[in-house]
């Protein structure tokens, strides 16, 4: 199954151990995200790392796993979506996410439930992949 990962993805199983984190790992379920999720996880370090009890360095650990298990794009490589990701998505904030769906034909894993109303693109939470591997 090959997903767009959204940022709040990647920040719940930062937070916390559970069953998103688990997900990431799973070897049927591949990864990919635009390289400005790594931008995003390093912008909102410290706010991260106030709602876990982690020390800094897991949050390190963390960035160098999530590099090895997402296979990331250049904003270059999907750009010609982002007219088209635009116009369909109701978060402007997520519109490079759509736009890489959409170059990849991937589905997108996010809990932003206003997503789903996308309907060019399968949009997934993590309730509904669970579901899918039980």
């Amino acid at each position: 199954m090959d997903l767009v990962v959204d940022a709040n993805i990647l920040f719940a199983s930062l937070i916390r151990d559970n069953i998103t984190a688990e997900l990431l790992f799973k070897d049927e379920i591949h990864l990919y995200a635009p390289e400005f999720l790594l931008e995003e996880l390093m912008e909102h370090k410290d706010e991260l790392m106030k709602k876990t009890d982690r020390p800094y360095e897991d949050f390190f650990r963390f960035t160098e796993i999530v590099k090895r298990i997402i296979t990331f794009y250049p904003y270059s490589d999907f750009k010609k979506f982002i007219d088209k990701a635009a116009s369909i998505t109701p978060d402007i904030d997520d519109t490079e996410y759509i736009a890489l769906a959409l170059y990849l034909k991937a589905d997108i894993w996010s809990n932003d439930r206003s997503l789903k109303g996308i309907k060019e693109i399968d949009v997934y939470s993590t309730m509904d992949i669970i579901r899918m591997f039980k």
